[in-house]
C-alpha cells in the first residue's frame, strides 16, 4: 500500500462528468498535469506517484479522451477554446486557484491558454514536448495542415493517423533501441481502446481541424513568457519527429532563464525518462515554487 495514493474521481463540469486522478497534500504546492493526444491522464501514473510526498497533483481528462465524457461532436463543439474552459471550471470546483502547470501535446495549448489569461494563477510551467513556437512543427504536420484546408481532401490521409500502427508509432518513433523495453504495450493498447469507441474517431478529425487555431494565440503565448517570465522547465525527447527539439530551444528566446534539457527520448518521453523527469521536476519546482 502506498503512502500517497492516487485518488480517482469524477465530477460534472458544464453538465458533463470530468475525469481526473488526485495525489498528495492540498496543503501542498499544486501541480496540474495535462495530457495530449491520443492520451489521457493515464500517462502521468508514475510521475503522480514520484512526486506525490511533495506536490498535490490534479491530472484530468479531456472531453472526448479517457473516462471523461465523449459526446458525439454534434452534441459538444470540439475545440481547444472549449477544452480550455472545461479545464479552468474544474480547477475552480475543486478550489484550486495557483498552481504549477505541466504541458504534453495538446495540454500546451490548452495550459498556455490559461497561463497567458490568468498570470497571477500560475506559479510555473513544465513543458514536455508542449509547443508553444513555430519552429516545433516537424514533416509530421503537413498532412495535419493540408487536412486544415481542406479536411475533405486530406482526411483520408489524416484517419491514418488514428490507426492501431500509428498509435504504436507515436509510443515507440525516437527511442533508443535499448530502452524499447521500458515502453510498457499498456500505453498504446489503452490509447487505441480509447480511440476505437464509436464515435471517437470523429471527435478526434475535429480536434485536428481546430489545432490551426492554436497558431493564432502564439504571440499571445510568447508576449506572456516575455512579460510575466513564469520559470520554466523543458523536458523534452530530442528525438521527438511530432514537435522537434528546435520547438523546445526555441523557449530560450523569450524566457533567457528557462532551464531546457534535451533527453534521449521520443514524443512520450515519461516511458522512457520517468524518473530523469520526476527529478528535474522536484528540483525546479522545490527552487521556484511554495505553497500559496
Amino acid at each position: 500500500m502506498t503512502v500517497h495514493p492516487i485518488r480517482h474521481a469524477t465530477v460534472e463540469i458544464q453538465g458533463l462528468p470530468v475525469f481526473y486522478r488526485e495525489a498528495g497534500d492540498p496543503a501542498d504546492p499544486t501541480l496540474v498535469l495535462l495530457h495530449g493526444f491520443p492520451s489521457s491522464s493515464a500517462m502521468y501514473r508514475d510521475l503522480i506517484a514520484e512526486l506525490a510526498d511533495g506536490y498535490h497533483l490534479i491530472a484530468p481528462d479531456h472531453i472526448g479522451f479517457g473516462q471523461s465524457a465523449m459526446p458525439p461532436v454534434d452534441e459538444f463543439e470540439y475545440g481547444f477554446e472549449n477544452l480550455t474552459e472545461v479545464t479552468l471550471a474544474l480547477l475552480d470546483e475543486l478550489g484550486v486557484d495557483r498552481f504549477a502547470l505541466y504541458i504534453q501535446d495538446y495540454g500546451a495549448p490548452i495550459g498556455l491558454r490559461i497561463a497567458s489569461r490568468h498570470p497571477g494563477r500560475v506559479t510555473a510551467i513544465v513543458s514536455q514536448s508542449g509547443n508553444a513556437y513555430m519552429e516545433g512543427f516537424t514533416p509530421f504536420w503537413d498532412v495535419l495542415f493540408a487536412h486544415a484546408e481542406d479536411r475533405a481532401a486530406h482526411e483520408p490521409a489524416v484517419r491514418e493517423l488514428l490507426t492501431a500502427e500509428a498509435t504504436h508509432w507515436q509510443h515507440t518513433h525516437g527511442v533508443p533501441a535499448e530502452m524499447l523495453d521500458r515502453v510498457s504495450p499498456d500505453a498504446w493498447v489503452l490509447d487505441q481502446a480509447y480511440l476505437d469507441r464509436p464515435g471517437n474517431k470523429e471527435i478526434q478529425l475535429q480536434l485536428f481541424w481546430d489545432y490551426q487555431f492554436n497558431l493564432d494565440g502564439y504571440p499571445a503565448f510568447q508576449e506572456y513568457f516575455r512579460t510575466h517570465r513564469p520559470p520554466v522547465l523543458v523536458a523534452w525527447g530530442q528525438n521527438d519527429e511530432i514537435f522537434g527539439p528546435d520547438g523546445a530551444k526555441a523557449f530560450a528566446r523569450d524566457l533567457p532563464d528557462a532551464e531546457i534539457h534535451l533527453l534521449d527520448a521520443g514524443h512520450f518521453a515519461l516511458a522512457t525518462h520517468g524518473h530523469e523527469i520526476a527529478g528535474l521536476v522536484r528540483d525546479f519546482l522545490g527552487r521556484t515554487v511554495t505553497a500559496a
